[in-house]
């Protein structure tokens, strides 16, 4: 049986942009894009993982918002579940510690990148969200 992850991921919106991030060549995924965040551990919510793996990842804090829907995929080796939250940006400056790129990119041009299968629904109901949102 194959490992199953489950992921919490942040999208963090600034100025009507979301910050992606590219994964690096030696990675699981290589350079496949995703939303910033990383595997919860035990006894850890999926907001205080993202709290954790955003200060370690970019060395930025975080004001989390919204849940989006979990989205779970099965790659062959292993199956992830995301658990997307939107964010925003509270101290630090974005760096980059683990991955080969970070690009903030409008809600709109996200679908122009190379995403990792698994992020693909949190962006369709992201577009949908971000759609409403506009309209009201």
């Amino acid at each position: 049986m194959k490992p199953h992850l489950h992921v919490a991921c942040a999208i963090i919106e600034q100025d009507g942009a979301v910050l992606t991030a590219q994964r690096s060549a030696t990675m699981s995924l290589p350079l496949k894009w995703e939303f910033p965040g990383g595997k919860i551990e035990a006894g850890e919510t999926a907001e205080e993982c993202l709290i954790r793996e955003l200060r370690e990842e970019l060395g930025v804090s975080v004001f989390i918002g919204s849940a989006l829907s979990p989205a779970t995929h099965s790659y062959q080796d292993f199956t992830v579940t995301l658990y997307p939250f939107t964010c925003s940006l509270t101290g630090g400056t974005v760096t980059m510690h683990e991955h080969h790129a970070l690009k903030w990119v409008e809600p709109q041009q996200m679908p122009e990148l190379d995403w990792a299968a698994a992020d693909l629904p949190v962006i369709s109901e992201y577009l949908i969200i971000t759609a409403e949102n506009a309209s009201i």
